[in-house]
């Protein structure tokens, strides 16, 4: 849809350049002989007895032509012969077509006609609005609804032309909200435009005529999936049925070609989509076949596949790639969601995608998604106990603490009856987490233990990692020193595994637990490495507490300002989820208070806003990462990395004392050395680990403890 008004611009705007003219050749009413066609477009009379072809060629052969092959879709292969013998007889010759599907000739240059940008397809509805009701203005008042058709058409201009005929007796936004129908609303263009011009469903009918069967049956069956898909799932939802299940990706490339469909994505992650009025068109013709239902449990089957795919191997390397996956199937899974038949189905889909909720960034959606999908299924079945824990655990992040011990009295009931020991494990799990923010760390810290021990005898690698990283934080609340210990065993499990998202939480609780003991260095080192290993998860409650700890951190260095900033990006992050610091419990909130304080008294109240307001506008996870890691954190990050060389034996022994705390003469005296000797070791281990400051051997070795053989 433009490509012919494209067409005619370049070729009005080429007309100089072509001294023996410009020609039109419209092929739309053509059955048969293109060659026929363009012949008489040019003038070329048939007088004699050579072929068309040669004519034509003998025509052109000494003219330097512009020839417009216009709408060749219904007759690629002879517009190919076409252009092919006339362009090899005649080398001045330009043939410029307008078609949803190339020609594929040698020398052949394709562009591609995208829909109109946004301001333009607004400015097109404009100038047509006003050509039918004068007085048509946008507005403040109408421009929302403007935009949205302009939007909600793909900025295809017939369609938007179509769209400003009916503002003649309707508003913008009786409009926009009739687009549902789009294909009834938008009839009725201009007499004199070709029938297939002059509404909407014409113009697409034109297309899906010109496809093979099996061709019209995959645009039918594609049409299942909002906001693309990828190969894999176009061949395990559409094959069958008339379709085999190696002829997917042929009938898609040939759907591709012909511009029905859209490639998008990166190149090593390629997906596709259709423009809604065309997805829109073959889910009319779906729902006539009377396949739509089939189609959208096999739609919904697939897309729990690859939820319950990620969740069984998160304990694992490829955690990132997963979320992405999910997040840009998020529109297909919300479809999926809907699909009607099987509550149970729904049930088990809104389980499976609990690291997309919780740690993807999805929290709100997770919540109302649950919400419907236990309400729909009341049966005690198991997966109505595992949607229990799951909905408890991002009730515990949102600090609906009411919410989540609804959820969990009832999957502890459940599975207890089911004899289900994951789902016992994950309940004491969050019951200690539930604890640990209601401000009971002795009762946290107990639920954490148990949870630990049956996650551990059940080999469930993620929910150790899980508990083990929340019991580092309660110890650290009641001043025990095992804090560190457990921490560590969080960190060397998650590493062991691949597990990027545990060992971050690992880290943070380390980071924390420096803070707690006075060690600022070491706590600014490892919070650093937790937010660089959190890069990419989009999970708000995990960054804003890390930033918390960073805030507190460096206003008990001094730097106030920085610290206010820490916790503006704290403060946006958790609105965005509709809470606050201080729900977080009661300890967590007097440390929070004491920093906004210190802040307060540093800077005075005016200064003290301002940081916040400053801190404020990195309100996704990603850009207070990307803040918290500038400049000078990123520096100490960085000066505390790990080198890949190995220390030797004494350098391990040194390093371990350095991580205790320990001067340089008093591990001289504990080794039995001169100071001199450890001083070296010292400037030794800096150099193989890349740090500037002991603080990040101290964090080194946090982290690489579990591996030494010292």
């Amino acid at each position: 849809m433009g490509k012919t008004r494209l067409a005619l611009e370049a070729a009005g705007a080429s007309a100089k350049v072509f001294p023996d003219g410009v020609w039109l050749v419209d092929l739309a009413p053509v059955q048969e002989s293109a060659a026929a066609a363009a012949a008489t477009a040019l003038g070329v009379p048939d007088l004699g007895t050579q072929p068309v072809f040669d004519q034509l060629a003998g025509h052109l052969a000494r003219r330097r032509v512009l020839v417009v092959l216009d709408n060749c879709e219904h007759l690629v292969d002879t517009c190919a012969e076409l252009a092919q013998t006339l362009l090899s007889a005649a080398p001045e010759l330009r043939i410029l077509v307008t078609s949803r599907q190339t020609l594929g000739v040698v020398g052949e240059h394709v562009l591609t006609v995208p829909p109109l940008p946004p301001e333009e397809a607004v400015e097109l509805l404009r100038e047509r609005a006003t050509s039918v009701r004068p007085e048509f203005r946008i507005t403040e008042a109408n421009r929302v609804a403007v935009t949205r058709i302009c939007t909600d058409l793909d900025g295809l201009p017939l369609a938007i032309e179509l769209a400003a005929s009916r503002l003649r007796v309707l508003t913008a936004e009786q409009v926009a909200d009739r687009l549902e129908d789009r294909f009834a609303l938008l009839t009725g263009g201009s007499r004199t435009a070709r029938p297939r011009q002059r509404d909407l469903r014409a113009a697409i009918d034109w297309s899906y005529e010109l496809c093979t069967p099996a061709e019209r049956l995959l645009w039918n069956r594609l049409s299942t999936f909002a906001g693309g898909f990828a190969l894999d799932a176009a061949e395990s939802v559409c094959e069958g049925d008339g379709i085999a299940p190696e002829e997917v990706l042929d009938l898609l490339d040939r759907l591709v070609a012909q511009s029905v469909v859209l490639p998008t994505g990166a190149e090593d992650q390629p997906r596709y989509r259709m423009l809604e009025t065309i997805r829109q068109y073959g889910r009319e013709r779906l729902a006539a076949s009377g396949e739509e239902k089939r189609l959208l449990r096999r739609h919904r089957d697939f897309f729990l596949a690859l939820a319950e795919g990620l969740a069984d191997r998160w304990f694992g390397p490829g955690q990132q790639e997963g979320l992405v996956r999910l997040r840009t199937e998020h529109a297909n899974l919300l479809v999926a969601m809907a699909c009607g038949g099987d509550p149970q189905a729904v049930l088990e889909l809104a389980a499976s995608l609990r690291f997309h909720w919780c740690v993807g960034g999805f929290l709100n959606e997770g919540r109302r998604v649950l919400d419907r999908a236990l309400e729909a299924a009341p049966e005690r079945t198991p997966a109505r106990a595992r949607a229990l824990w799951v909905a408890a655990w991002v009730a515990v992040l949102q600090v609906d603490l009411a919410a989540a011990h609804r959820w969990l009295d009832e999957a502890g009931e459940l599975g207890e009856q089911l004899d289900d020991p994951v789902v016992r494990a994950y309940v004491q799990s969050l019951r200690g987490s539930s604890a640990f923010f209601g401000g009971q760390m002795e009762e946290a810290v107990s639920w954490f233990e148990a949870a630990v021990a049956d996650h551990t005898a059940l080999g469930e690698g993620a929910g150790t990692v899980f508990t083990l990283f929340q019991l580092a934080f309660a110890q650290t609340a009641r001043r025990d020193p095992r804090a560190v210990e457990t921490g560590r065993h969080a960190v060397a499990l998650a590493e062991a595994h691949g597990d990027r998202w545990g060992r971050a939480q690992g880290l943070w609780a380390l980071g924390h637990a420096a803070w707690a003991r006075g060690d600022k260095e070491g706590a600014m080192a490892l919070t650093c490495f937790s937010l660089e290993a959190q890069r990419g998860f989009n999970e708000y409650v995990g960054v804003a507490l890390a930033l918390e700890t960073i805030a507190w951190t460096t206003a008990s260095g001094g730097d106030h300002e920085r610290a206010g900033r820490m916790l503006g990006a704290l403060r946006a992050l958790l609105r965005n989820i509709g809470t606050t610091p201080e729900a977080f419990g009661p300890y967590r909130a007097e440390q929070h208070a004491q920093c906004e304080e210190a802040i307060v008294r540093a800077l005075g109240r005016e200064a003290y806003e301002k940081a916040i307001a400053d801190g404020g506008i990195h309100d996704t996870p990603a850009q207070a990462i990307a803040y918290a890691l500038g400049a000078e954190t990123k520096q100490a990050a960085s000066a505390s990395a790990p080198a890949p060389g190995p220390l030797t034996r004494r350098q391990w022994q040194v390093a371990r004392l350095v991580s205790h705390g320990m001067s340089n003469r008093q591990i001289a005296a504990e080794l039995v050395l001169s100071p001199r000797t450890v001083d070296h070791h010292i400037e030794n281990i800096l150099a193989n680990l890349g740090c500037r400051r002991r603080a990040g051997i101290a964090a080194w070795w946090a982290l690489n403890e579990s591996r030494s053989t010292v």
